[in-house]
């Protein structure tokens, strides 16, 4: 039920479009030639012996950019290097003095084993940027050269940086076991002042490592377990040989035994061993006489001493700047401290906060065996109360080297409090069925009785205009209203306050949220929504978050709308064995008519829902990594058992009495399970695109008595979030038109989005402007359980069912181009769409143009 904004009445099909992106793509292709972190590590030097030869690290395709900041390897060449060096073509430029050169094209040969996107990003030679990875297809500096002011200059060549290049493709070989590799360059000039860059590789044959030994760890000797657990999760070895060595078999990669270096760092820093460095421990590696490419690597320990936790000093301000500490507190007891070590906390008055809160925070003793990677969750324990910033800390006072001549390391914290009440204001524009605006009002006190509380009150109000749909003959106003209190502190509360500081459970947070609205929209009138959840929410890691609403209740009262109500009417109308139309009253007692208006009577309805969230990506930018998020609901329990056993114990009877009189009516419930799975996945394709692709199924259904689910749990498809080319709420389910659905929503949901994005313009009031292409695929269905037949047994709802063998057919496709404003911390998303496969018209018919606008990306 889209709206068309756009209507392109001089092309007939999609063949207009495709020829107009054709002639596009060929103008710009025709008359381009027209107009006018640690770095890699040096080299291995391998010899032919049986002894161990240090080696260094090697580096990340990260530390490749740069991203660290160990001082980088010298790559500058010699200006008399870099003209002796061998290159391949004759058009070789070599005086400095001559006309600077344009980069056309950058080439790989010989890389069968190394990607040449791969090498593409090591290197610091460029070309223009390149339109949908099409080689030499720039149209931005196209722009430019036939203006000379708009678009992207031109990419010259640097020998210098080329000859940086060949080191750095070298060297990167070298840290994946190709230490024969040779890397050389030809330059070619196909027109003036126009070269192709070739990097020409002989890889040569790569090294395996065959085994790899430990040696120096500590023994554990009070622990055993310790050292069983060292060797049991060794990044490397893959079947031990002996107590210490394990075979590996498999290609030398320099990033591996990098990861195993840090493995090792870490396993030792949490078992005591504090002034471990990066130069504790180190990789020796020995060649096999008869076979140099099979290596034995050897990690050499040198764990140092034992460490212990020291004091614990703990300064928390308030929001101003006074330096005085008014209260002090001191802890040196079970459970706190161990080992006759204290805790010294000072605060501020004007930070209003609990010491309470700051020894909860704390997930290590005092006293006991020093433990990085708790000393570090604490760090994020304070980080994830929100009420206050951590302007220091460290393990000295001052933030500089620990003292390793001491058996023991104090810990310092200097925390400040933020201000603790908040007011904000909003203003949004919207687009659902209408183009609409709203305001928002939002108060939060970050820190209610002093110990991190967060406590959030709102209010918001919109008003949209809908100019016309299957239900609005003519300008209407609609609006919504709602007010929201959220209670939430930064802990598990019960009944999993003990889970609070275990491992993999730190971070958890439990909310309370209160809400009631009030919305009027075509087909019905909200007249209340109210609705109570209790959440706890675990981040086990920095991919892994766990969500569990473990009280979910909603009570919604809702109104068909007259002009629905007509419609139905007329839907539905039949004769009587005169031939004359039925009367009002008697098509509202058809069992169709009353089928329908089940939707709209009120629902008391209840959830149980787990859901498990994994990501690693910028959830702004979705510009590389994945998201996923899985979900599995029961809902209905609650209401079923208090008809059971509290209103009319022994039987069943559907309904349950509208709590403190909020509705006239009798509350009808529901028991069902839903399932969602949604997947999301960004690929770089260069350094300024980005192909994005998302897969979502559904599926809920009704148990017990119930055949349907409720109205606000089904799927529903459509709008500028979900299948583009479709108003919200408007497709499907199956290849029912709009105008003719009788029950809204489906049990059933399936969808699959791409979306190609692509740099136009940088920094063009200060936003990024992308070009995207996408497809949008996908629809709702009703599920078995629906079962909904007229007077002579006949189903009304076969076309939006489910079926294996003819589902394919009714997928709806959207497809078109957008534009993407994207500032750091927002994405404005205009999105033009027609529709592909428009299942009323079928393939390629409907001319319209659909207009969206989003904020953030899609997906």
């Amino acid at each position: 039920m889209g709206l068309p904004v756009i209507s392109i009445r001089d092309i007939t099909a999609v063949h207009g479009y495709i020829f107009i992106a054709g002639l596009f793509l060929f103008l710009f292709t025709i008359l381009a030639p027209l107009a006018a972190g640690e770095s890699l590590s040096a080299g291995i030097e391998l010899e032919n012996t049986n002894s161990y030869t240090e080696k260094p690290f090697g580096s990340s395709r990260a530390d490749v950019d740069g991203d660290n900041t160990t001082p980088l390897k010298n790559f500058s060449v010699s200006e008399s290097s870099i003209r002796t060096a061998t290159f391949h073509s004759p058009l070789l430029i070599q005086d400095e003095e001559e006309d600077e050169i344009v980069v056309r094209k950058i080439r790989f040969t010989g890389n069968d084993n190394i990607r040449s996107r791969t090498l593409r990003s090591l290197i610091r030679t460029r070309t223009n940027r390149e339109m949908l990875g099409i080689s030499r297809f720039t149209p931005w500096y196209y722009l430019y050269q036939l203006t000379g002011r708009w678009g992207e200059s031109p990419a010259f060549l640097d020998r210098h940086t080329v000859a940086n290049d060949v080191e750095r493709i070298k060297l990167y070989y070298e840290n994946m076991g190709f230490f024969e590799a040779e890397v050389d360059t030809s330059i070619v000039e196909f027109r003036d002042n126009r070269v192709e860059v070739s990097f020409l590789i002989n890889e040569g044959p790569s090294s395996t490592i065959r085994s790899v030994s430990y040696s120096g760890l500590p023994e554990f000797d009070d622990n055993p377990a310790t050292h069983d657990r060292f060797y049991n999760n060794t990044l490397l070895g893959r079947s031990a040989i002996d107590d210490s060595t394990f075979r590996v078999n498999r290609q030398y990669n320099a990033q591996d035994l990098r990861a195993e270096q840090t493995r090792i760092i870490n396993f030792l820093r949490d078992n005591g061993y504090a002034s471990v460095q990066r130069d504790s421990v180190r990789a020796l590696i020995r060649r096999d006489e008869e076979d140099p490419l099979q290596l034995d690597i050897l990690m050499r320990i040198n764990p140092g001493s034992i460490y212990q936790f020291g004091d614990l000093y703990i300064d928390l301000a308030g929001p101003g700047s006074s330096q005085e500490y008014e209260e002090t507190h001191t802890l040196n007891e079970e459970p706190y401290t161990a080992g006759g070590r204290t805790i010294y906390m000072r605060k501020q008055d004007s930070a209003q906060t609990r010491f309470s809160l700051l020894t909860d925070q704390i997930l290590f003793q005092p006293g006991n065996t020093f433990n990085n990677s708790l000393y570090l969750q604490t760090v994020n324990e304070f980080q994830n109360l929100g009420m206050l910033s951590i302007r220091r800390f460290g393990l000295s006072e001052d933030g500089s080297r620990p003292d390793y001549s001491r058996s023991d390391i104090p810990v310092h914290f200097d925390l400040q409090t933020l201000p603790k009440h908040s007011l904000r204001t909003e203003f949004f524009g919207m687009r659902r069925y209408g183009f609409g605006t709203g305001i928002g009002l939002n108060y939060s006190n970050s820190n209610l009785f002093g110990r991190a509380e967060n406590l959030t009150i709102g209010f918001n109000t919109n008003v949209e205009l809908v100019t016309q749909s299957d239900f609005t003959d003519s300008r209407t106003f609609f609006n919504t209203f709602q007010a929201r209190i959220d209670y939430s502190v930064p802990r598990l509360n019960f009944p999993f306050s003990a889970l609070d500081k275990r491992r993999f459970f730190t971070g958890g947070r439990t909310s309370y949220q209160l809400s009631y609205g009030q919305s009027n929209q075509p087909l019905f009138d909200i007249n209340f929504d109210t609705r109570f959840n209790l959440r706890y929410e675990v981040s086990h890691s920095q991919r892994f978050t766990s969500f569990l609403d473990l009280l979910q209740l909603d009570i919604v009262d809702a109104d068909p709308s007259d002009t629905f109500l007509d419609f139905l009417r007329d839907q539905f109308r039949g004769t009587d064995e005169m031939g004359n139309p039925q009367t009002d009253e008697e098509v509202e007692r058809r069992f169709e008519f009353q089928r329908i208006l089940e939707d709209f009577r009120p629902q008391f309805s209840s959830i149980v829902r787990y859901t498990f969230r994994s990501q690693n990506t910028n959830l702004i930018k979705r510009n590389y990594g994945y998201f996923s998020e899985y979900s599995v609901a029961i809902g209905g329990n609650i209401p079923y058992l208090m008809d059971r056993f509290m209103f009319s114990p022994g039987e069943i009877t559907g309904t349950l009495p509208s709590p403190l009189g909020i509705s006239q009516n009798a509350l009808g419930y529901s028991q069902f399970l839903k399932l969602t799975a949604d997947y999301r996945r960004y690929i770089p394709i260069g350094p300024e695109a980005v192909l994005a692709f998302r897969g979502f199924g559904g599926f809920a259904h009704p148990y017990n008595k119930s055949e349907t689910i409720p109205l606000s749990r089904r799927f529903f498809a459509g709008g500028s979030n979900d299948i583009r080319g479709w108003g919200p709420f408007s497709l499907g389910p199956g290849d029912i038109p709009a105008d003719s659905v009788a029950i809204s929503g489906g049990e059933i949901k399936l969808a699959a989005f791409t979306e190609l994005r692509q740099i136009m313009f940088e920094n063009i009031f200060n936003a990024d402007w992308y070009l995207a292409w996408y497809t949008d695929a996908g629809n709702i269905w009703y599920g078995p359980r629906n079962d909904f037949t007229d007077e002579e047994d006949e189903d009304l709802l076969r076309d939006g069912k489910f079926s294996f063998d003819r589902f394919y057919e009714q997928i709806a496709i959207g497809t078109g181009l957008g534009v993407r404003l994207d500032w750091d911390f927002i994405v404005a998303r205009f999105d033009f769409t027609f529709r592909a496969h428009d299942l009323q018209r079928g393939w390629f018919n409907n001319r319209r143009v659909y207009f969206s606008f989003g904020i953030g990306h899609s997906f």
